[in-house]
């Protein structure tokens, strides 16, 4: 992983050991904060590729190996709501909603 990581204790190997519901979860922090930091582009733009470097570092794991679809598309909803919103309609609060249920599952597996 780059030396300009956000997450750079996570990319240095951290990442690896959460549970892929701990991972997502994560994510799900970003793209709640990108909601938030909407009307302020500085905040938006770092949640958003704070969020991109998550998805990078899950899709990297190589314990979700048969999962990479799954993580790719979710990857792929995350970038149309933040950037375009055009191609699946899909919204930031639309991703909020599915990455809140494994935070949940995160935080029931402690």
């Amino acid at each position: 992983m780059s030396t300009n990581s956000q997450h750079q204790s996570l990319a240095d190997g951290r990442w690896y050991s959460f549970s892929l519901a701990e991972q997502l979860g994560n994510i799900g922090s970003e793209v709640h904060r990108a909601i938030k930091a909407r009307g302020n582009a500085t905040r938006f733009d770092h949640a958003i590729e704070r969020g991109l470097e998550l998805f990078d570092l899950t899709l990297s794991d190589p314990r979700w190996r048969k999962r990479l679809k799954e993580i790719a598309r979710a990857r792929e909803l995350f970038c149309d709501a933040a950037w375009g919103n055009s191609e699946y309609q899909t919204s930031l609060e639309d991703l909020n909603a599915y990455f809140y249920y494994f935070a949940f599952a995160a935080r029931s597996q402690r």
